[in-house]
């Protein structure tokens, strides 16, 4: 198994995926097209079509990661802006892509194909995270992947159907959430701060 060949035959599929969905029978159709045999496939994705789409994803988060660290300056920004600019990088590296992602999604629905949809959906966070310059080792590290997590699959609705110039309301739409839960951190963090003082009043009585 060699990464060359699993981006030839994923590169042949990928237009056929767009129609057939992640299944064995377009990764068979895709190797013929390619004009390798059911061999290569076999070495390239011995477990079908479920360790094809899992290769996209992972994919997707090494070509992410190469983009943000040779173009941008990622340090400079602050953090709502780093994971807006991260978020829409990945987006826009996926358009010619929109209706395999779409195809991905409804493959991770299926109750039997959910688990590796979710390890799939944690590394490309972890990810995401990781760029942006996290470096938390508490209950934080969890708990800003999971937030992320539903910010992103709420953007992935929008950006699934989005049409607007450079995809203009997908933007729109993140920075509103990331703006949501960054009101929310600050409001939490002072309750929990104003909790701390009020309950500290009684330990002085």
């Amino acid at each position: 198994m060699t990464p060359a060949l699993q981006d030839r035959v994923l590169d042949a599929a990928l237009p056929l995926i767009a129609f057939e969905g992640w299944t064995d029978r377009a990764l068979e159709e895709a190797t013929k097209n390619a004009g390798l045999v059911l061999a290569d496939l076999r070495r390239a994705f011995p477990g079908g079509a479920a360790e094809a789409l899992e290769y996209f994803t992972i994919r997707a988060d090494r070509q992410m990661r190469e983009t943000l660290t040779r173009d941008y300056n990622l340090a400079s920004m602050k953090i709502r802006e780093r994971i807006a600019t991260i978020v829409m990088v990945r987006l826009g590296q996926q358009l010619p892509h929109r209706e395999a992602v779409r195809r991905g999604r409804a493959f991770y629905a299926l109750p039997w194909n959910a688990p590796a949809g979710l390890r799939a959906l944690w590394r490309t966070m972890d990810e995401i995270w990781y760029l942006a310059g996290d470096t938390a080792t508490d209950w934080n590290h969890y708990s800003k992947r999971l937030i992320l997590a539903q910010v992103y699959l709420a953007t992935l609705e929008i950006w699934l159907g989005d049409n607007s110039a450079g995809m203009a309301e997908t933007e729109a739409f993140l920075r509103r959430r990331i703006d949501n839960v960054m009101q929310f951190e600050k409001f939490k963090a002072r309750v929990t701060s104003d909790s701390g003082a009020f309950f500290s009043r009684f330990r002085r009585v």
